[in-house]
């Protein structure tokens, strides 16, 4: 008989009752092959005296080993593993408790895409306060949080409400649209009606449904060539072909565009037309008109990732140039990632309708719908106004950060740097003086306690030269950007010297 009372460990310290403790472990025995059907289990008296409980509590393990079908009782003969389960090979007994749970390695087939994502483990462990540079990320110390508990618990507490709990349209929730419409067509002069409106769980998902909709393995895509890394990814594991073209300070190279146009067939051109990703550069307004015919002549797509609109610092934000699609070649994403916070899962896919509606039909088999008592929630606070104030709030704060980063990363490091200081967004684009490498700073700076961005070689996958990165300001309080300054200050002078 196999050795039970050796093998089972009981922790009276833990929530999980002990009954229940002793199934999972019997369980496990069962199902790693140590224990095999037909297999004789201990009496209860037995199994209770060996392990020091209760009997009462062995026989509560078994009825409910019982009633799962792990095990059976014959009359007059005891209690056996359950002999219909199938016999499995025993694992190594010698094998540690915690080894056996881990399966590093897949006993099946699969496809692999490694080129998709950057990993990175952090090498440095480390129990002191790290602060961290990102690429351009909003500070969620700042989000609403309050504004957004006190309207979904309204929601919640109505009755009437409680048909938001079941399924809903795969469009996203109605209200949500309706007043996107009404935000959207106000703040960037939009022409859209509800059935122009997907809403996404973020700007990614709606450059992934565009991109299976668009791309198959004969279809081209225009970029920059200076780009949104994971768009290009995107793209590429829709089948689709990159194209890439200059992006100078007036955003990306439509001459350039329509050179490619007249002697291959191009399905989309992606941009960031408002801050260029990654060097934040604005589209002038002559390349926009530019683009925007080039696409009704040559009838392809200009997917347009507006994903940091609300954040321009100088003056008014152009208009997008969704704003004057009347051909239906735009297809216009955003989202509220960036105007809350990262959590909040909730974008926005406007097209066409017909594109809307095939996209819809994607959606489904990916996502069946969003959250639909956050879209609800988020729908409110529109009406309400509430995220346009919070929106005026945190454009203060943030020009503060810029302002503050620009002139301290200027006045202590431009032995080091150059840069120009973004008209908007969240980041600056910082171009490292070719005689360092970014790979000796960032590796310094962690002994420094400052973690700038370890991926930075995706800024330049094609070996550009350009020796600049994205650092996010708008995450940073004043006093943690003086911080950061005086920190990469020591990293340079350490490596100079």
């Amino acid at each position: 008989m196999f050795p039970f009372k050796n093998n089972i460990i009981l922790d009276r310290n833990t929530n999980r009752n002990l009954y229940l403790q002793l199934c999972d472990q019997i369980i496990g025995f069962i199902k790693s092959g140590k224990v095999s059907p037909s297999s004789k289990l201990p009496g209860s008296r037995t199994l209770a005296n060996d392990l020091k409980i209760h009997r009462k509590t062995v026989i509560a393990a078994y009825e409910e080993l019982i009633a799962q079908g792990w095990i059976e009782t014959l009359p007059a003969k005891g209690t056996f593993v359950t002999s219909s389960l199938p016999i499995i090979n025993p694992s190594n007994f010698s094998k540690a408790k915690n080894d056996e749970k881990i399966n590093e390695k897949s006993n099946f087939s699969f496809i692999s895409r490694s080129n998709l994502l950057y990993n990175y483990t952090e090498t440095h462990n480390t129990t002191e306060p790290r602060i961290k540079v990102n690429d351009g990320s909003p500070d969620h110390r700042l989000a609403p949080i309050d504004e957004i508990a006190k309207t979904y618990r309204n929601i919640t507490k109505k009755s009437y409400n409680k048909s938001l709990l079941t399924y809903s349209s795969t469009f996203g929730n109605k209200d949500l649209r309706n007043a996107l419409v009404a935000y959207l067509n106000q703040t960037r002069g939009l022409h859209i009606t509800a059935c122009n409106i997907l809403i996404t769980r973020g700007s990614q998902m709606g450059i992934y449904l565009a991109s299976q909709l668009l791309f198959t393995t004969k279809n081209r895509a225009i970029v920059g060539n200076t780009n949104y890394l994971t768009t290009n990814n995107t793209f590429k594991n829709a089948g689709g072909i990159i194209e890439e073209v200059p992006v100078d300070d007036n955003g990306i190279d439509t001459n350039a565009i329509e050179a490619i146009c007249k002697v291959k067939d191009i399905k989309a051109v992606y941009v960031t037309s408002h801050h260029h990703h990654p060097t934040t550069v604005t589209l002038s307004a002559e390349r926009r008109m530019h683009l925007l015919q080039l696409a009704q002549h040559y009838k392809f797509a200009i997917i347009e990732d507006d994903y940091d609109y609300d954040f321009h610092y100088s003056n008014a934000p152009i208009l997008p140039l969704a704003s004057n699609d009347y051909n239906g070649n735009v297809i216009y994403i955003g989202g509220f990632t960036k105007i809350i916070a990262p959590a909040m899962r909730i974008g926005y896919l406007i097209a066409p309708k017909d594109f809307i509606t095939e996209a819809a039909r994607l959606r489904r088999i990916i996502d069946r719908q969003g959250d639909v008592l956050l879209e609800q929630t988020l729908a409110k606070m529109i009406s309400a106004g509430d995220i346009q104030r919070h929106c005026n709030k945190v454009l203060k704060i943030y020009k503060s950060r810029r302002d503050l980063f620009c002139s301290l990363l200027k006045e202590k490091l431009s032995d080091y740097f150059t840069f120009e200081i973004p008209d908007g967004g969240m980041a600056v684009w910082v171009k490292l003086n070719t005689k360092f490498r970014w790979d000796d700073v960032v590796n310094r700076a962690y002994d420094h306690h400052l973690e700038l961005n370890p991926e930075w070689r995706r800024y330049d996958p094609n070996n550009i030269g350009h020796n600049g990165i994205r650092m996010g300001f708008a995450s940073l309080n004043e006093d943690e950007i003086k911080i950061t300054i005086q920190k990469l200050e020591k990293v340079m002078k350490s490596i100079k010297h």
